[in-house]
């Protein structure tokens, strides 16, 4: 389940729809569509989407099915639009679909609605990071089912969006959402020889969310990367990327466009920045009461960056696993942080499935500063240096070329 997720996190990075090959429904729900065509970005980093067919068509509410142009993967799409002059995106994503996977049109009826809530609840009590916090959602569900909010939604992408609308309104955790497959979800289990396979042919397709390593102007190192991937995979790219700009000046970390991953990725790229063990973030379960301590590696291949001044770019786009980059580097004030304050996202978190079609991620810890006990939470990383983040490379080379001449002043 969580490389679905991470395969899907991989597909919501590089989106845009070659809308030639299908005929799109003259509807409001149509035009939004082959307007999002034009407004989506990185289509040159994965060659875009060919659209295969319409799954299903409403007025403000179209299914699609697409295929990466560059790859294997295809992919279901769902477009909710609000109506207006013009109508506006109510809700838009893509789910990676697994091979051979058959599609259901699925019947929401009241007894699957109340399975679903159900679920949600039972796990929220079980695994929820806040357990008097867990009980108020499982109540606020309770009362919206009771007063009848839900009767008359019939489509499982609507009840998703609208249960994680009344969850957040609770909680205002961002990373917790339920999620909807109009096909059955296989049960979690240990990855297959052949999942494994197509697990990392994705990876190596994205270049584990590597985008950009170059040396810029005045001797200073970028990375540009868009996501914390598997590190037992993607530990080589690391290795690669920070040798090329080993011996840089100044290194700039370009975090503006990622939205996190796996925890053990960013103790991986931070460990290269620190010659000393060092104490980055604890992680805390409240099911298991029990407490991780996440230190720099002892051990790496290739060369530590331990001398320059680093450098990280965010916006308010960055979130989770980012966000715990920019605050360590932050509290050990080995990084000057330059642009937005991030999205807010301390909790890892975790899928459970709670009826057929349907499945919630639960955060189910909390990282914590080991020294503060405090933590990004609903409050984002604040930079220390505050500008737009289409201003903050810029800002940032320009911060990086004072340091590195007052380094030379100072000799």
């Amino acid at each position: 389940m969580i490389r679905n997720l991470l395969s899907l996190a991989l597909l919501l990075l590089g989106v845009s729809c070659g809308l030639a090959q299908t005929t799109v429904p003259d509807t409001p729900a149509g035009h939004t569509l082959q307007a999002v065509d034009g407004m989506l970005a990185f289509r040159t980093q994965t060659g875009g989407f060919d659209l295969l067919s319409i799954e299903s068509s409403e007025p403000m509410h179209i299914r699609f099915r697409v295929k990466e142009k560059g790859g294997p993967t295809t992919a279901l799409g769902n477009l909710l639009v609000k109506d207006g002059q013009p109508p506006t995106v109510a809700t838009f994503g893509l789910r990676a679909l697994p091979p051979g996977v058959a599609l259901v049109n699925v019947n929401l009826d009241a007894a699957l609605r109340k399975q679903v809530i159900d679920g949600i609840g039972a796990n929220l009590t079980e695994f929820y990071i806040d357990a008097p916090l867990a009980a108020q959602m499982k109540d606020a569900l309770q009362a919206h089912e009771k007063a009848g909010a839900y009767n008359t939604i019939t489509d499982g992408d609507v009840f998703a969006e609208q249960l994680t609308t009344d969850l957040q309104a609770v909680s205002h955790d961002k990373h917790l959402r339920v999620g909807y497959n109009p096909f059955k979800t296989p049960p979690p289990g240990k990855p297959t020889p052949e999942d494994d396979a197509r697990f990392h042919e994705q990876m190596e397709h994205d270049n584990c969310a590597f985008r950009k390593v170059e040396i810029l102007p005045n001797n200073i190192g970028y990375i540009k990367f868009d996501g914390f991937m598997d590190a037992s995979f993607c530990g080589p790219t690391v290795l690669a990327a920070m040798g090329f700009v080993a011996h840089t000046d100044a290194l700039i970390f370009d975090l503006r466009q990622n939205g996190g991953g796996q925890p053990a990725m960013v103790t991986l790229i931070a460990s290269y920045l620190f010659d000393e063990p060092t104490h980055l973030i604890d992680i805390y379960n409240r099911k298991e009461d029990s407490t991780k301590q996440n230190w720099t590696l002892s051990y790496l291949p290739g060369p530590r960056l331990t001398k320059q001044p680093v450098f990280v770019l965010t916006s308010e786009r960055t979130f989770s696993g980012a966000e715990e980059f920019a605050f360590d580097l932050k509290n050990q004030k080995r990084a000057t942080i330059v642009g937005e304050t991030t999205g807010g996202g301390a909790h890892p978190v975790a899928p459970h499935v709670v009826a057929d079609y349907f499945m919630v991620g639960v955060p189910f810890a909390k990282s914590l500063d080991p020294v503060t006990k405090t933590n990004w939470e609903g409050t984002g990383v604040v930079p220390d240096v505050k500008v737009p983040a289409a201003d903050a490379l810029e800002t940032a080379q320009k911060l990086a070329l004072e340091k590195i001449q007052a380094k030379k002043d100072s000799k």
